[in-house]
């Protein structure tokens, strides 16, 4: 019998889940929308509907061929009690998570910051294999972090360490769900790429953009970089932009922990070398060992948008 997970990768977007091996191979995955704003408890049946629909489609039994199933989410997450303190992006507050899918599942669930569920992700099969200090961040619908430090995740005082999104990096900036202005969020995820290239589009009807994705309700993250690509002026000036404000972010983290490693997953990551050749310049005369012997370096993670449904998986092999 094969020994075999669940994780599921809960987003501000989509509701991802995956059936993965003790080796981290996903051998089958599906996704729902999100659908947010609405009630755990629809959210609750929505994840129990895609686990089930998932096995189903695919041959095995919910019961009998899945160990335990591991949630990714957003926020501040204690991961022994599996309770979700604050999820500031879906309105989430105490959400018992982990009592409330055991009841629904009648087996083993684990939950955990889904950033977190990354870092377990790259460091166990990822591109941080190997690393005792490590930093993975998300740039989906906000900015996650997770950080593994001295070979433990680490998650703070009250499990709200490492809600990078929400560090300001421009003051009386643009106003957050978080309450503060200026959070690296608004500034650096995919969610304000694709708003900032909407709102680019309407003042310049001449751009390529407009080539890229006729119709507006369709841009995302990918579109400015397309049309950069092409040679837009308007596309090169918006994501050199981005650059900026991602090039912050990283650099202030980078200064604060000096890992071995960072890896960015969601995605803009999707963007690859192409993403870090643009970085570089920023890291390289702004890091602060920039002169020390070993450097920093900054790699798209391995698993990408997987990252989250094999980090959650993984927690199951854990504790087992």
């Amino acid at each position: 019998m094969q020994n075999l997970y669940i994780g599921v990768d809960l987003g501000g977007t989509n509701i991802a889940a995956g059936i993965v091996d003790r080796t981290g191979k996903i051998i089958a995955k599906k996704s729902v929308r999100t659908n947010l704003p609405r009630p755990e408890s629809e959210l609750e049946k929505d994840i129990f509907n895609l686990c089930s629909d998932l096995c189903r489609e695919n041959g095995y039994s919910l019961n009998k061929d899945i160990i335990s199933i591991g949630i990714g989410t957003p926020g501040s997450v204690d991961g022994k009690r599996g309770i979700v303190w604050s999820n500031v992006n879906f309105g989430y507050t105490n959400w018992t998570i982990k009592e409330n899918l055991e009841k629904i599942f009648g087996m083993s669930i684990f939950v955990e910051n889904d950033a977190n569920t990354a870092i377990v992700a790259e460091v166990i099969a990822g591109n941080a294999v190997g690393c005792k200090n490590a930093l993975v961040v998300t740039l989906g619908t906000g900015v996650g972090g997770g950080a593994f430090v001295d070979g433990q995740i680490y998650s703070g005082y009250n499990y709200s360490a490492l809600e990078v999104g929400h560090m300001v990096i421009r003051q009386n900036g643009r106003k957050c769900n978080c309450g503060r202005r200026g959070c690296f969020e608004r500034y650096a995820s995919a969610a304000a790429l694709a708003k900032d290239t909407a709102a680019a589009m309407k003042k310049h009807p001449e751009s390529l953009m407009w080539q890229v994705c006729p119709d507006i309700k369709d841009v995302n993250a990918q579109t400015a970089f397309d049309a950069m690509r092409m040679g837009d002026p308007t596309g090169e000036k918006l994501v050199r932009r981005y650059v900026e404000y991602l090039a912050c972010g990283l650099v202030n983290l980078i200064n604060i922990f000096q890992p071995e490693v960072v890896c960015l997953g969601g995605g803009v990551s999707n963007e690859k070398e192409f993403l870090l050749d643009l970085l570089q310049p920023y890291i390289d005369r702004e890091d602060f060992a920039r002169n020390a012997r070993e450097r920093v370096t900054v790699k798209i993670a391995k698993f990408r948008n997987d990252a989250g449904i094999i980090g959650a998986a993984m927690l199951g092999v854990n504790n087992a």
